[in-house]
């Protein structure tokens, strides 16, 4: 997938914010963009296991929760998974579900069934974006169906969009964010020019980047949204494709961290090495 697609797809997902225009401001518009691109992108991942995983489910669910977890994602092949029989579209889950759409009045609560289904490390970063009360405000104002609906029509799972090319559109979808948010230089998230600098400045003494599976851990202590933490990593693998960059940050920032795990769960990193906290009183890595 070019670059140029990349953008088509960011640019096509932003536009779900002409519904938003009136109840929401522009700064505002990514609280409703980033959750639900990443719900979007989740669902898609879980679609074809679904059935699969649910029928484990039942079978095991006497077990010790770090067990189900282990075997759950064992089927699922990523690090979470989904315990609900709700989905954004029933043609790629299979008989035996419900879309979330097939019952309008109820999408509400319904969504928030859904999402509750997630493993807790998706209902961590959910919690954080605060966006149930992005659900009760669009309930509100009558657009919930309306942005359900268009997001259910797009298409991002793995076969048409990787790891990789994903990452490039939640990464432009922060962008946008972050612009139309008017932060300050170095407010959570801090141009890519100069990301791409400070990369270059720090990884420029390590002599051995193009050795065969090299592996370099990169830490950020106040990651923000990743931005630094994908660059260098996109840095360290455009040098080496064998590369094995391992990737840790923490931020003290709430939404700022759920926008980082979820850019990190989207790539298929370890988003558990993503620390919520005050890096200078409670270090995540000690």
């Amino acid at each position: 997938m070019s670059a140029e697609t990349h953008s088509q797809i960011a640019s096509f997902i932003w536009s779900i914010c002409n519904l938003l225009r009136g109840p929401y401001k522009r700064n505002e518009y990514r609280k409703v963009i980033l959750p639900l691109t990443v719900l979007r992108r989740f669902d898609c991942i879980l679609a074809p296991t679904k059935s699969a995983m649910l029928k484990e489910h039942a079978a095991i669910k006497a077990q010790p929760e770090n067990i189900i977890r282990h075997k759950l994602c064992a089927i699922t092949n990523h690090s979470f998974y989904n315990l609900s029989k709700l989905t954004f579209e029933t043609e790629k889950t299979g008989p035996g579900f419900n879309g979330l759409l097939d019952d309008p009045n109820q999408l509400a609560p319904s969504l928030n069934s859904y999402i509750n289904s997630f493993s807790p490390n998706v209902r961590a970063i959910m919690e954080k974006f605060k966006f149930e009360n992005e659900i009760v405000k669009m309930q509100d104002k009558d657009l919930l169906f309306e942005v359900i609906k268009k997001f259910s029509k797009i298409d991002l799972s793995p076969q048409r969009v990787d790891n990789v090319q994903m990452g490039y559109v939640f990464e432009e979808l922060i962008r946008i964010g972050a612009e139309q948010s008017n932060e300050e230089a170095g407010e959570h998230f801090t141009p890519r020019e100069v990301i791409k600098l400070m990369v270059n400045l720090l990884l420029s003494p390590e002599k051995d980047l193009a050795r065969s599976h090299v592996v370099k851990t990169i830490y950020d202590p106040t990651c923000g949204t990743g931005g630094m933490l994908s660059v260098a990593e996109h840095h360290i693998k455009s040098l080496n494709a064998d590369a094995q960059p391992k990737l840790f940050g923490q931020d003290w920032n709430d939404e700022a961290w759920a926008v980082c795990k979820s850019d990190m769960l989207i790539k298929g990193e370890d988003a558990d090495n993503i620390i919520l906290g005050d890096t200078f009183t409670k270090d995540g890595f000690d």
